[in-house]
This record gives C-alpha cells, structure tokens and sequence, in this order.
C-alpha cells in the first residue's frame, strides 16, 4: 500500500468517524423516525468503512453470506446506509403529502 492510498484510508476514516459521532449527538436529542434512519444510515456508512479497511490491511477474510447466492457480505453492508437513507427520505415524502 502506497502513501496515497494509506492516507485516503486514514481520512475516510476519520471524516466517518466524526460523522458517527455527531449522528450519535442528534440521535440523543431527536425521535422522529426518519432522523433515526439517516443517523442509523451513517453509522452503517461507517461501519461498512471500518469493514473495508479491515479487509483491505487482511484482518478480516471476505466472508460470503451463501454458498449458493454468492453474495458477499460487504456488499450487503455497504449497501445497507442507503436502504436507511431511502427508508428515512420514504417516510418524510409520505408525510409531507399525507392527506389529512
């Protein structure tokens, strides 16, 4: 690993980590549902970060969630933070044009 990449690393990770730990701030001030999705939505995001590097420096193997599916299961974390954004952006449209 080249000092480029080993840098971008360290940054993503602490951009990450900031953002985890400010998501963390609002999720003890709010409980609306779709705030709680975009706070779960970027601890994912950094959980999925942390993830990558652990496999990318060879501590973790790459685990397969299913011989016969085939899919590996950091494809399915990196994909879970924007299930959450999707979920939570779902839910401030379906009450923003709510009839009542």
């Amino acid at each position: 690993m080249n000092m480029s990449e080993m840098v971008s690393v360290i940054f993503r990770l602490a951009v990450g980590g900031i953002a985890s730990f400010l998501a963390i701030l609002v999720w003890a001030k709010t409980r609306d549902a779709p705030w709680m999705l975009i706070v779960i939505g970027t601890i994912a995001s950094y959980i999925a970060s942390v993830y990558a590097t652990l496999t990318l420096f060879g501590i973790t193997a790459e685990l397969w969630l299913s011989k016969t599916a085939g899919i590996a299961v950091a494809t399915i974390i990196s994909c879970l933070p924007t299930a959450f954004f999707i979920a939570a952006f779902a839910i401030m449209i379906s009450r923003k044009y709510r009839t009542k």
